[in-house]
């Protein structure tokens, strides 16, 4: 990764740590219940120690922790953390937050399994698969997550609407809709799959209004990163198609994938 390429990922990932973020991120999608069952068949260590990077409000971690023995929820925003301890499951004793960056934070390693839900993205991948590789049980693996919500009717032109309105205002100008995560981490011999599954759709239902806000609960739309005019205009032309296309309530078939397998340690791994 360029240097370039890590300053704009930090620079994004700083957008987590803005209060109004962290208060905004209730209103995206919930993972599946199945998500948790499959995360939890995947640990295999007798510890069910789980170590969840950029944990965010603990949609993961929270309802995760009943499953394990300890989850360390790690995460750059102490403002997200903060967020989920007063969020439900925020309080299990099985669950530790811990502020810090995945790159360089102190951790209680091994772990018998990592989760990363919708958060490598905003990472130092050539730093942070190489020390994953180095903190992990030897039957540990990371799950790669992914969580999307598609309209529940299948409607072209409220999805070529949305997606024209992502690339209008988006303020992460290399936005690729199509971009694979898992294939680049490969491609830079960073990691090594060995599955994947998708839950099957669930649907989740809100208003318009709140269906509007979740989308500055990410980090190249929040709107510290826009201009005032731009949020306005955004949000004005995406509460106009919804009320269009789908009305006052917005229904979301939600599913998630789990991408699973070994981090590479391709350079020295951080001291722990």
């Amino acid at each position: 990764m360029s240097e370039s390429e890590a300053s704009e990922r930090r620079d994004l990932a700083a957008t987590f740590e803005d209060r109004d973020v962290a208060a905004s991120y209730r209103l995206r999608p919930p993972y599946p219940p199945e998500t948790f069952e499959i995360l939890a068949g995947l640990i295999t260590g007798g510890r069910r120690h789980v170590l969840d990077l950029g944990c965010g409000t603990g949609f993961v971690a929270r309802p995760l922790a009943p499953l394990t023995d300890q989850v360390d929820a790690v995460d750059v925003s102490a403002a997200m953390i903060a967020e989920g301890k007063n969020l439900p499951g925020g309080d299990d004793p099985r669950l530790n937050w811990i502020v810090g960056r995945a790159e360089d934070v102190e951790l209680h390693p091994p772990y018998d399994l990592v989760t990363a839900g919708d958060s490598l993205h905003w990472m130092d991948w050539e730093v942070v698969l190489p020390r994953l590789a180095g903190i992990l049980s030897p039957d540990g693996m990371l799950a790669i997550l992914s969580v999307v919500g598609y309209v529940a009717f299948e409607d072209p032109a409220m999805r070529d609407g949305l997606l024209a309105l992502l690339r209008r205002y988006s303020t992460y100008k290399e936005y690729r809709p199509d971009f694979d995560l898992v294939a680049e981490l490969e491609r830079r011999e960073l990691f090594r799959e060995h599955g994947r599954t998708e839950t099957a759709p669930v649907s989740f239902r809100q208003p318009a209004d709140d269906y509007v806000a979740s989308f500055h609960a990410r980090a190249s739309l929040t709107r510290e990163r826009m201009d005032p005019p731009d949020a306005a205009a955004f949000d004005d032309a995406l509460r106009q198609l919804v009320l269009e296309r789908i009305g006052p309530t917005v229904e979301l078939n939600v599913r998630a994938t789990i991408v699973w397998g070994k981090p590479l340690r391709t350079k020295m791994t951080p001291e722990l």
